[in-house]
């Protein structure tokens, strides 16, 4: 098979995928874009936003066009873990005995929506940790193997933290982007109120299955980078990290802590991917550019003077990107 061919493979399933969520989900093109993109890169996206804006929704649809299982965990404060991966069940055997039977909970699934996870505790938070990273659970002393693929899609409100709990940074790190949902135009607005208040009904096709979506997946991997590409995109990450030689003023003066290798992970596989959707088989600057913001906002951790600034992390990249040279040498030349 040729680039080209690759190339049309993956524009071919990618409009699928947008024309059938389209169907229900109006506007939100950035969002539903992220989305998508992140599951090619075989990655978990955390959707922040006020509630009513479709975050749920666009979950929700992307279940019906993927064809996998879907499982939806509501998070709570008292979710406890057993009820997320499962617990051991006593049962009756034919014979009249008693035996422990792993009774799977709903993390069991292709696809899971967990929804207000920032609504759960700690403890429970925890227990998404090895899901998300391993692919796999240990309960009941065993280590269990989820399904393939396996994606969380977990959204959140960042203006209700009454009953809330902040994610860890550990478990914020194994979202491969983070996506800030806004509120629609005027135009949106109007064509939402008119789907949602008039009798039509809307169905959706599945239009990808798992197999094509582990083929696409493989697909993103093989898309070439070259080495002063790459060398641009571990600069970034390296600027974000404060008091260390690659570290920038606005990094040294807001930032706590930097990203991690990860961040550097999904800058690249999420560049690869942005170049198919543009139809190349090569990865660009502006690709890395592109996806800067979802890869790494949410990695970055803001010191006391940033909080009382009001200077978020999305400020500190903005910065950063302006000020990182694309060009190695200017950026030897400049040190």
């Amino acid at each position: 098979m040729t680039p080209e061919d690759k190339v049309s493979k993956f524009l071919d399933a990618q409009n699928s995928l947008k024309a059938e969520i389209g169907k229900v989900i109006v506007g939100q093109d950035a969002i539903v874009d992220g989305t998508i993109n992140a599951l090619f890169a075989n990655g978990h996206v955390l959707l922040e936003g006020v509630p009513g804006l479709g975050k749920t929704l666009l979950v929700r649809t992307l279940s019906k066009v993927l064809d996998l299982s879907f499982n939806r965990i509501q998070f709570t404060p008292d979710l406890m873990p057993a009820d997320v991966i499962g617990t051991n069940m006593v049962h009756e055997t034919s014979d009249g005995k008693r035996a422990f039977e792993f009774q799977h909970g709903p993390i069991f699934s292709h696809l899971i929506l967990a929804d207000e996870i920032n609504r759960a505790t700690p403890k429970t938070q925890s227990a998404m940790l090895e899901a998300m990273q391993e692919r796999s659970v240990t309960a009941g002393g065993k280590i269990r193997k989820l399904d393939t693929p396996f994606f969380v899609l977990a959204t959140q409100n960042p203006i209700d933290q009454e009953g809330t709990y902040p994610l860890p940074e550990a478990q914020l790190d194994r979202f491969f982007y983070k996506l800030i949902v806004g509120y629609p135009t005027a135009e949106e607005l109007s064509e939402v109120i008119t789907r949602t208040t008039e009798e039509n009904q809307i169905k959706v096709n599945k239009v990808v299955d798992g197999h094509t979506l582990s083929e696409l997946q493989l697909l993103v991997k093989q898309v070439p980078v070259a080495s002063h590409v790459k060398d641009y995109a571990v600069r970034l990450v390296l600027a974000t990290h404060p008091n260390t030689e690659t570290a920038l003023d606005i990094t040294n003066k807001f930032l706590r802590f930097g990203s991690s290798p990860r961040g550097a992970q999904s800058l690249l596989l999420g560049a690869k991917v942005r170049a198919l959707t543009e139809g190349r088989f090569n990865v660009s600057f502006d690709d890395i550019v592109a996806v800067a913001f979802p890869a790494l906002r949410h990695r970055l951790i803001v010191n006391f003077e940033a909080e009382a600034e009001g200077i978020t992390t999305d400020d500190v990249l903005d910065k950063i990107l302006s000020d990182v040279p694309r060009d190695s040498k200017a950026a030897t030349s400049a040190t």
